[in-house]
């Protein structure tokens, strides 16, 4: 997916993160914390299940990229921790304060970097939507929180 600045409005409260060589982080990505670098939701290894995969990112989400980073070198990004967002999603309708996760592929393997989908519990979540869309609609805004620095939804059943 090309850079894509989803950032609608709201503070942002960024931090630095360095991106690993080797690692490509487009603007928009959703980032988690991999052993003291940032990686993009489709670097993170498959933990079993679809909604393991959800959890686990959430547990290490940092934010949202503002900066991108090429793979063939080693940079440091700003990462925004809060704010809302636009994102992609399929045509669904959303309500307001509904809690939303990383989207997965079909294979229920791979995080999708620019993508959300309903989480399917508040211990996958990422933030919450925040504008109701009572029209199916393939974009949502999100008030993302994230669960490393601002200790988001973490609600374990």
């Amino acid at each position: 997916m090309a850079n894509t600045m989803r950032w609608r409005y709201g503070d942002t409260n960024p931090v630095t993160l360095p991106v690993a060589d080797g690692v490509a982080v487009e603007i928009g990505d959703l980032i988690y914390l991999n052993s003291g670098v940032g990686a993009p939701a489709s670097a993170m290894p498959d933990e079993g299940s679809p909604t393991l995969n959800q959890q686990t990112f959430q547990d290490s989400f940092v934010g949202v990229a503002m900066q991108a980073s090429p793979s063939d070198e080693e940079t440091t990004i700003r990462i925004a921790t809060s704010g809302v967002f636009e994102f992609d999603c399929d045509s669904v309708t959303w309500e307001l304060g509904s809690p939303a996760s990383t989207q997965i592929d079909g294979s229920g393997v791979q995080l999708y970097d620019q993508r959300v989908v309903s989480a399917p519990s508040l211990s996958a979540a990422i933030g919450r939507c925040a504008k109701q869309a009572s029209v199916a609609s393939t974009r949502v805004l999100i008030e993302v929180v994230s669960s490393v620095m601002r200790g988001g939804p973490q609600d374990r059943e």
